[in-house]
């Protein structure tokens, strides 16, 4: 390696540590807060490390609200939403991408138009139309809204895109139908995708506040970032121990799916992001 070869790895090598420095801080800081005593989080002064490790914030996360209770309705909601997006969004992508029917391009132009409307433009007449259903402070409210996926279904288009016909044409010889082909055939071989797209559902609905605090009332009801806003309501915004505590919690389960995840996550996004 020549002197500017290292020199100009050891600066690409230096930013992106400092990259990871700055998104990680606020983590960081986070779980510091949630092992300090009450007295050291007012401190003057920063310091990132407690001085003793004060596991009682956790406790009290989980003994004074009911933090669990969130989490589990986080874990029901998500998976909800992406069992039903993955079974809405694998037979369109499949048709799309290796069937010929008529206007097949524009219902694909269609579902690109669709990346580019945020839900939150559709929140008002869901909301009125659940009401008038009598399905808000249910889970119906929190999971039909988001089970058709439009890059759901972009993003298994561009995968099976990528397949070659011979294996769609030798399924059919066999005498396969064109759904045992999709579930049997396609989507096994579409397993990168599937947990790229899972990874970007996951982190999107258990993070969202937006419409489950228009729908949901009912604590029992609430979702993780719903959960944590009734934490602060009944700690009055003041101990901020049990209050991080709650927050790591809720931060937890996606960093270790995504660690979990991340190779597949990244074939995914690779083979569907490079092929049309």
């Amino acid at each position: 390696m020549t002197r500017r070869q290292l020199v100009k790895n050891t600066v690409i090598v230096t930013l992106l540590m400092a990259g990871a420095a700055v998104i990680l801080l606020p983590f960081f800081w986070m779980l510091s807060l949630s092992l300090k005593p009450a007295h050291e989080i007012f401190a003057p002064g920063i310091d990132f490390l407690p001085s003793k490790l004060e596991w009682e914030n956790y406790a009290k996360a989980f003994n004074e609200t009911h933090l669990l209770r969130y989490l589990m309705n986080g874990v029901i909601v998500c998976g909800a939403i992406l069992f039903f997006q993955i079974l809405f969004a694998v037979p369109c992508a499949y048709a799309l991408a290796h069937r010929s029917f008529w206007a097949r391009g524009a219902i694909f132009g269609l579902v690109i138009a669709g990346l580019l409307v945020p839900y939150h433009v559709t929140a008002i007449p869901l909301f009125l139309g659940f009401a008038e259903l009598g399905l808000l402070n249910t889970y119906s409210a929190l999971v039909i809204p988001f089970v058709a996926s439009v890059f759901g279904i972009f993003l298994f288009r561009q995968f099976f895109a990528s397949l070659s016909t011979d294996i769609i044409d030798a399924a059919r010889i066999d005498g396969l139908s064109e759904s045992a082909i999709v579930w049997r055939i396609a989507f096994p071989i579409a397993w990168p995708a599937a947990s790229a797209f899972a990874v970007f559902s996951v982190v999107a609905h258990w993070n969202d506040l937006f419409w489950p605090l228009i729908v949901v009332s009912d604590p029992n009801l609430a979702t993780p970032p719903r959960g944590i806003l009734y934490f602060r309501d009944e700690e009055a915004g003041s101990d901020f121990g049990p209050l991080m505590a709650a927050a790591t919690m809720v931060t937890a389960p996606l960093i270790l799916g995504f660690l979990l995840a991340q190779r597949k996550f990244i074939q995914g996004i690779t083979a569907s992001g490079l092929k049309g």
